[in-house]
Parts: C-alpha cells; sequence; structure tokens
C-alpha cells in the first residue's frame, strides 16, 4: 500500500486545498506573546481569546489524545486590491465599496467546512480507528503557529501567514488527529527580512511592533468583530471599507509577486453590495442575500452600520 501520508496529500490536493502539511502538536513558543497581548488589551472585546487562552498556547488540550493536526492553505485571490472603483477619490459618487476579498465568494466556513470533512474521511480510512476533529477559523486553534510548524509557510509582520510561492490570500482549515503521521519539518526562515511594507501602509496605524497588532484599531476588527456604533475617530478610520480590510496584504512584496487568481468554482467571486442598498434594507431582505455569505458574521446591524459610515465618510470624507 502506498505511503499513508502521500495518499493522504493527494487526496487533499484533490479536494481543492492548495497545499498541505502534517504539524506535531506542541506547546506554542509564542505564549508570552500571547499573554503580554492579551495583557495589553489589544484583543479589544474578543474576550473569547481570553477563554480559549489555554488551548491556543498548548493545541494538546483540544482534542483529548490528539498526535497531529493536518493543516491546509487554500488559496482565495482574485485580484490585487479590491476597490471597484480604484479611480474614484474619497467624496466622489461611487455604488460598490472596498471588501476584504475573502468575503467576495460563498462563505469559506461552508467551502472549507465540507472539504475538510472529507479529508477528515480519508484520514479514518487510511488510518483505521483514528479520531478526528475539524476546524476552519473557529475554536481555539492556534492556525497560524500550526500552518508554519506544519512547513507551509512563516507568520510574516502583519501576522499574516505568508506562503513563499502563493503569498498570504489563504483560507487555512485543520483537522485535528490522533492517527500516528509523522510531522513535516517546520517552516522555520523568516523571508521578510527588513521589508516593512505592511506596517507603514496600515491607514490606522494599528500595528504597535512588527508581529504586534492593537485589533482595537484595525479596520477589519471594527467593521466584523466590533458590537457598538463607531466613535467620530473609528468612523474615519473605516473609509471606505464596508467589510475587513487587505491594505496589509495588498502591499506585501509576496503576494505583489505571487498571488494569483484562484481558479476554485466554489470561489467564485460574488456580486458586491451596494452601501446605500445595505443601509436601507431590511432585516429579512439581509438574510435572503446573504446568509450564505460572510457577511451574515457581523449580522444585520452592524452591517448597515458599516454601510452607513462608509456613505457618511463619502458626503463628508473630512470627518
Amino acid at each position: 500500500m502506498e505511503n499513508p501520508v502521500t495518499e493522504l496529500k493527494r487526496r487533499a490536493l484533490a479536494l481543492g486545498f492548495t497545499s498541505v502539511g502534517i504539524a506535531a502538536l506542541e506547546p506554542n513558543p509564542h505564549t508570552r506573546e500571547l499573554d503580554a497581548w492579551l495583557d495589553a488589551g489589544y484583543a479589544g472585546t474578543m474576550t473569547y481569546l481570553h477563554r480559549q487562552a489555554a488551548r491556543r498556547k498548548d493545541p494538546r488540550l483540544i482534542m483529548p489524545d490528539a498526535r497531529v493536526a493536518v493543516v491546509t492553505l487554500t488559496n482565495y485571490f482574485h485580484s490585487q486590491g479590491t476597490s471597484p472603483d480604484p479611480g474614484r477619490k474619497p467624496g466622489e459618487p461611487g455604488t460598490t465599496a472596498r471588501v476584504a476579498q475573502y468575503v467576495l465568494s460563498r462563505d469559506y466556513h461552508d467551502v472549507l467546512g465540507e472539504r475538510l470533512g472529507r479529508l477528515a474521511t480519508a484520514i479514518r480510512e487510511l488510518c483505521p480507528g483514528a479520531r478526528t476533529r475539524s476546524y476552519v477559523d473557529a475554536g481555539p486553534v492556534p492556525e497560524r503557529e500550526l500552518a508554519q510548524r506544519a512547513g507551509l509557510g512563516w507568520i510574516g509582520k502583519n501576522t499574516m501567514l505568508i506562503d513563499p510561492e502563493i503569498g498570504s490570500f489563504t483560507f487555512i482549515g485543520t483537522v485535528l488527529t490522533d492517527a500516528d503521521l509523522p510531522a513535516d519539518p517546520p517552516f522555520e526562515a523568516d523571508r521578510c527580512g527588513t521589508c516593512r511594507a505592511c506596517l507603514d501602509a496600515c491607514p490606522t496605524a494599528a500595528f504597535t511592533a512588527p508581529h504586534t497588532l492593537d485589533a482595537r484599531r484595525c479596520i477589519s476588527y471594527l467593521t466584523i468583530e466590533h458590537r457598538a456604533g463607531f466613535t467620530v475617530e473609528q468612523q474615519a478610520w473605516v473609509g471606505e471599507w464596508l467589510f475587513g480590510c487587505d491594505v496589509c496584504q495588498d502591499v506585501c512584496p509576496w503576494n505583489v509577486r505571487f498571488a494569483q487568481p484562484t481558479p476554485d468554482p466554489d470561489l467564485a467571486p460574488l456580486r458586491l453590495p451596494d452601501p446605500t442598498d445595505l443601509a436601507t434594507l431590511d432585516a429579512a431582505t439581509f438574510d435572503l442575500r446573504y446568509s450564505t455569505t460572510a457577511f451574515s458574521r457581523p449580522g444585520f446591524n452592524d452591517m448597515r452600520r458599516n454601510a452607513t459610515a462608509v456613505l457618511s465618510n463619502r458626503r463628508d470624507p473630512g470627518t
């Protein structure tokens, strides 16, 4: 029989994953940094990160008897920059607003969840008696650290995992298992070097230092995780961003040089929403249009808040 690891990776690629690696489940070497980050208040209102801290620091606690994590990357890149009206200046007429690239297609939780389920089945077939548990951007899994440990890339100064062949526009999915699978060598090199393009380009100065993000100033946090109205300052930070922000990824040389549009049919781009429409539609219509997209994560009220902020910024770009 063919080597189980070789066959497992072959099946992972056949399922549509861009790359796959196997990480040993060991204590996270960045435990002190995580504690310091939480103590500084940089998590904002994401209190679940405090509750998950112990398991993020030692992923062996997530699933009893788990030995390894099978870690996958999926390319979701569509095009350089996410402004549908790149020539329009702030305040000039426009329809769609800026959104993070990962929201341009069907909700990745659904797409990757289905694939990870099939990958977990493959693990159990190749390793009879094995148990599995799948995660995609949910739960206490330290995904980027596990991806680095699985040899899939390094964690850049903007805290994103960077694959040297395709950049950082990737979804990370993991399957924890007690199967006796050998781990891949970790990706040891830090190829950011002296570059600080991501740090300097951040429109809200959210990076307090390389690898350290104050989420409270991050546009992605404000438009997705933040659950209150915007202050005047926060609204100004949001600018044209209706959902998320890609600035630190858009300027990364590894993306500028190597990111390629995804050929994945399950991640085909959707039509961008009109902030004027979002600001006026009702909850039932919102659910009908966006329940299968990542726009459902902030939900109706917060997406209306975001749309109202964008429209207000267009009317008065000086705010």
